[in-house]
């Protein structure tokens, strides 16, 4: 939704402070929702301020300057940590995904696997793969299709 202009929650409040109705009146004469009218009104009584607020709108970030700085070192000390143990040395509570993101902003790695020793299983299929060109009976057995089958008919 579009921010009101400075200008037109001045001539709102302007006219809510002059009498000319109650806020669902103001609202209506403004094509404003009462519920604007009621933010403008406590946000003046709360703050003395009428301006849009954006800076303060969305969620809060719970890893901070001093957590990034943190997760260097950590990371730089020991490079193999997983993000359950970073979560527990940083001492924060946010989700492990929140972290992985963070991590990602920073250009900063985690993964395990390029630190520790590969794993001994090797590749699986060695021969290529086949290009199609066969013929189909070569792989399907001929009478494994209950479409293809023929029954004995019933005399």
């Amino acid at each position: 939704m579009k921010t009101i202009s400075l200008d037109l929650r001045e001539r709102i409040l302007a006219a809510y402070d002059g009498g000319d109705g109650t806020r669902e009146e103001v609202g209506r004469r403004f094509r404003v929702s009462t519920g604007m009218v009621k933010k403008l009104l406590q946000q003046r009584r709360h703050t003395g301020e009428i301006g849009p607020r954006h800076y303060r709108s969305g969620r809060k970030p719970r890893i901070l300057g001093c957590h990034r700085e943190s997760l260097r070192g950590l990371l730089a000390d020991k490079p193999d940590m997983t993000l359950a143990e970073l979560r527990s040395a940083l001492a924060i509570e946010c989700s492990l995904p929140a972290i992985h993101y963070v991590l990602a902003a920073m250009g900063l790695t985690y993964k395990k696997r390029r630190f520790a020793q590969l794993n001994r299983t090797g590749q699986t299929l060695r021969r290529r793969a086949d290009d199609g060109s066969g013929s189909k009976a070569a792989w399907t057995r001929p009478s494994s299709s209950s479409s293809t089958s023929r029954r004995p008919r019933r005399t």
